[in-house]
């Protein structure tokens, strides 16, 4: 057991060091556009992470973080606009005139500043997050129920914002690549390395944030939620206040996810409350390891990474190799790659694809002549 545990402890140590070492590389190996695609990805690993929190320790699968992860994306646009409007007329976005709009909406006011904008990119997708959760788990709706209501909550936002034609740009969006931002434009090599930086560094902390969590008490009783929750309510605690908590954290989390994704991408769209994306989310936790964490972060930027090569390659197989990914996961990887490898699964490979595995004689057990076996 202890041997057990110093390997994982080395292999945790050699993964970091690696994505420590590819990310301090990266800036002078790869081209810019590379440089923004892997940007991108680290910024979707931080939403994974959420994800691996409510479904890989708290055993809630959510298939609508895309409505979290949005809302801090609009955010960020929203605070950009503003900031690059100031020489406009009426100082309010370019947008608005397309629809005759002469005065800023009220909802807009408060993100003038950038104080209000930073906190608002985590803490309006996690007030949402935190109610929603509520009204669900306080009814104990939980398993497929929970996971079609998040989907149908997702339907709902996703055709509230696409309809806002007139308030955000509805279908087209905001952009935030031609905004200002510290005098520089946002979409610039300069700024987008700031953001790349930005990015590696709130992944490592929010690695640091969720192990926390999940190595301290709050985590033994979401784990003891997930395996059984009417006996953690039997021993006394609140189901309904844990699931609420790590919910709107998750939430929390995909709103910084979202605003770092949306800067560097250029753009926020309801596209980002898409039934497939908050699907694909799950899909990256799944392969990279559910309750490992890292795993989360390996599965999202390796997929979406892998993505963008086959994309450029032969643009219409990725959906068969991310189908195929999530046949093999479900099949023969449950715990993912990350915990396959931390486990015995190298040597359970073949048990679990239908080859029995030959079974050693237990080292302990010699017969010498008529010596009594002694275990």
């Amino acid at each position: 057991m202890k041997k057990s545990r110093q390997l994982k402890g080395w292999l945790l140590v050699l993964i970091w060091s690696a994505i420590i070492a590819a990310i301090i590389a990266a800036p002078s190996v790869l081209p810019v556009f590379r440089l923004n695609l892997l940007g991108r990805y680290l910024s979707l690993a931080i939403v994974a992470l959420g994800v691996d929190l409510i479904w890989g320790f708290a055993g809630l699968l959510s298939l609508g973080q895309g409505i979290f992860f949005a809302l801090g994306g609009y955010c960020a646009a929203m605070y950009l606009q503003l900031n690059s409007s100031a020489n406009l007329p009426n100082g309010i976005p370019e947008f608005f005139s397309l629809y005759g709009i002469q005065k800023l909406p009220f909802f807009w006011e408060p993100f003038k500043s950038p104080l209000f904008a930073l906190i608002a990119i985590w803490l309006i997708p996690a007030i949402v997050a935190g109610l929603l959760g509520f009204l669900v788990f306080r009814n104990r709706i939980k398993g497929v129920y929970f996971s079609i209501l998040t989907q149908a909550a997702l339907l709902v936002f996703f055709n509230f914002f696409n309809g806002q034609q007139k308030l955000i740009n509805g279908t087209n969006g905001l952009k935030t690549d031609v905004t200002q931002l510290l005098g520089q434009m946002v979409g610039s090599d300069l700024v987008q390395r700031w953001f790349f930086w930005l990015t590696a560094v709130l992944v490592l902390l929010t690695w640091l944030f969720a192990r926390w969590i999940v190595r301290d008490r709050f985590g033994n009783i979401l784990i003891g939620i997930r395996d059984d929750e009417p006996r953690v309510r039997f021993t006394g605690y609140n189901p309904t206040l844990f699931k609420t908590i790590v919910f709107s954290i998750a939430g929390g989390l995909a709103g910084i996810s979202g605003a770092l994704y949306t800067v560097q991408s250029g753009i926020v769209s309801p596209q980002f409350m898409t039934v497939p994306f908050s699907i694909e989310m799950v899909i990256w936790v799944a392969v990279g390891g559910r309750g490992t964490l890292l795993g989360a972060i390996l599965g999202a930027v390796t997929i979406n990474y892998a993505k963008s090569l086959v994309s450029e390659a032969l643009p219409a197989s990725w959906m068969f190799i991310q189908g195929g990914l999530f046949i093999l996961v479900v099949t023969a990887l449950p715990e993912g790659v990350l915990g396959w490898v931390q486990s015995d699964g190298p040597r359970n490979l073949l048990t679990r694809l239908g080859i029995p595995r030959p079974l050693s004689t237990y080292p302990s057990l010699e017969a010498d002549g008529d010596k009594e076996v002694k275990p």
